[in-house]
């Protein structure tokens, strides 16, 4: 579903964009975020500015998929889990096919806390959401979270599961998971990389 963007204002710099826009043409600033990379550098001062932007057009159009993700990417970021996972199944009521979606929402569903933590409803929530976004889009970086979960949930408390977490990662080198991704998703889920990972 397709949905055009009702903001008229650059979230960096308050000039006015065009509503197809996705940099702004004056500061060279994304002007929604589709992917966590495009914030990842941005300082916390930023983030918040712009959480704020899409927030505040969020109350005029609070179906738009485009605005729910950029913003719970934001929330994300700054670290404000259950508002990211808010915003991120906004999005997916209003797009089932957003892959991305429904992994920042897994991610989202650990809280900045080690999936060991996790009561099995979240975890199961976590696996409903990683498979979703597999379904929709294979990729090597939704093998190396589910491979994550794997290991520090199920393997950690001697619990069986299908696949094991070391399936999952040779999958996810099979489709090409780089350093990069890897780094990033432990920033995001504000936890020790496990040895191995």
């Amino acid at each position: 579903m397709s949905q055009q963007i009702i903001q008229l204002e650059c979230p960096g710099c308050g000039a006015r964009v065009a509503p197809d826009a996705t940099r702004c043409e004056y500061c060279d600033q994304p002007v929604i975020i589709t992917s966590f990379n495009s914030i990842a550098n941005m300082t916390a001062p930023m983030v918040n500015k712009y959480a704020n932007s899409f927030s505040n057009s969020l109350k005029s159009a609070p179906d738009n998929e485009i605005l729910n993700v950029s913003a719970a990417m934001c929330y994300l970021k700054m670290k404000l889990y259950d508002k990211a996972k808010s915003a991120f199944e906004k999005a997916i009521e209003n797009n089932i096919d957003n892959s991305e979606a429904y992994f920042y929402a897994a991610v989202s569903l650990l809280k900045g806390k080690k999936a060991f933590l996790a009561s099995r409803s979240v975890i199961n929530k976590v696996e409903e959401y990683i498979n979703a976004a597999n379904l929709l889009e294979e990729r090597g970086i939704y093998h190396y979270f589910w491979g994550y979960i794997k290991y520090d949930y199920f393997d950690r408390k001697c619990l069986n599961t299908s696949p094991a977490w070391q399936e999952c990662l040779s999958t996810a080198e099979m489709l090409g998971t780089s350093e990069y991704d890897k780094v990033n998703l432990f920033e995001l889920l504000a936890v020790p990389r496990p040895q191995g990972f």
